[in-house]
């Protein structure tokens, strides 16, 4: 995992195993999710949503629990933008 740290935003990039990924959380900023090679199962709020590399980015409305896991059979890779230039996580 490696980040970045602007004015405005956050940006996390994640290398993830089959069956990882972060618990359910929410913050009270969007975050995009940008699926670059693999697949996740995102959960957000109620629904669940499948994602694959090189498909549309994905937001997390703000106060929205998420939670996103690595169900495919390889690596999962992701870039992360969070609408903050500090992380605030509140872990559920």
């Amino acid at each position: 995992m490696a980040d970045f740290h602007s004015e405005t935003m956050s940006v996390i990039t994640n290398d993830l195993a089959p069956g990882q990924g972060p618990a359910l959380h929410r913050h009270p900023y969007e975050e995009v999710f940008v699926i670059v090679e693999g697949e996740a199962t995102l959960t957000l709020g109620d629904e669940t949503v499948v994602v694959r590399g090189g498909e549309p980015p994905v937001v997390a409305p703000a106060h929205t629990a998420h939670a996103f896991k690595n169900t495919g059979t390889g690596r999962l890779v992701t870039v992360d933008i969070h609408a903050s230039p500090v992380f605030k996580t509140e872990w559920l």
